[in-house]
């Protein structure tokens, strides 16, 4: 809520749960939960790619183990956080506080 006790609105949405500061922080700290654990699976995943590729292929250059990494953590993690995001939207009523009406 606002100083006077006016809650902000804006075109086509009603209060958003995040003006709360409570559920914002209890929603955010569920998405940094969620991106601990995806890192965690990321870095256990790159290198058990790493190590099937080291064991299949023998050593390559190191400049082709570098960029798997680089490109499996990158897609993992930006892939983690997208979906995160749509999480943390859908889970704390952000997505229902949007009014989807059509003027005719």
């Amino acid at each position: 809520m606002r100083s006077g006790g006016q809650k902000r609105m804006t075109w086509g949405m009603s209060a958003s749960p995040f003006d709360d500061p409570e559920r914002a922080a209890a929603a955010w700290a569920r998405f940094r939960r969620i991106m601990r654990w995806m890192f965690l699976v990321t870095i256990t995943t790159v290198i058990g790619a790493l190590t099937v590729l080291y064991r299949q292929e023998g050593m390559v250059s190191p400049h082709f183990y570098i960029a798997v990494a680089i490109g499996m953590a990158f897609s993992m993690l930006l892939m983690s956080a997208l979906m995160g995001l749509v999480f943390l939207s859908s889970g704390s009523g952000h997505d229902e506080s949007v009014d989807d009406r059509k003027e005719d």
